[in-house]
């Protein structure tokens, strides 16, 4: 399965905020929405990521609620393209310990991929194997 398939079935909307958004901001905005992570994104370009772990990180290095998601969002951030394989990104987002993978195509924002998202769409593909399996042996 391709990353375009798994957008189409789960949506391509993406929760960003620009960089000169607040560390509170961010705090709001993952419990607002219940997620992990947020894309930062400024001018329409994805310039960075930030997740739970690096609030908390920063939090505990004594970072203030006013401080800007510009000094605490990972820069060099992985992303992937719609043409990407799930087997794939499992592999990445294990071996990087990624949780989540903006998905970016011709520089702009398609939608992003959690490791749960890849979980499911490999739980959902084993349990229509097995589907299939079962009504041959029926026959």
């Amino acid at each position: 399965m391709r990353v375009a398939d798994l957008l189409k079935k789960k949506g391509s909307s993406v929760v960003t905020l620009p960089s000169t958004a607040t560390l509170g901001e961010l705090l709001d905005t993952l419990d607002d929405n219940k997620i992990g992570a947020v894309v930062v994104v400024d001018d329409e370009t994805v310039v960075g990521i930030v997740s739970e772990r690096d609030v908390v990180h920063h939090l505990r290095q004594g970072s203030e609620p006013a401080t800007t998601l510009q000094s605490v969002m990972t820069t060099e951030v992985q992303t992937c393209g719609l043409e990407d394989e799930l087997n794939d990104l499992a592999t990445t987002m294990t071996e990087r310990r990624h949780r989540h993978l903006p998905v970016v195509e011709g520089g702009s924002l398609q939608g992003i991929v959690s490791i749960g998202d890849v979980v499911k769409a490999r739980l959902d593909a084993l349990e229509a194997e097995r589907d299939h399996l079962e009504s041959y042996l029926r026959q």
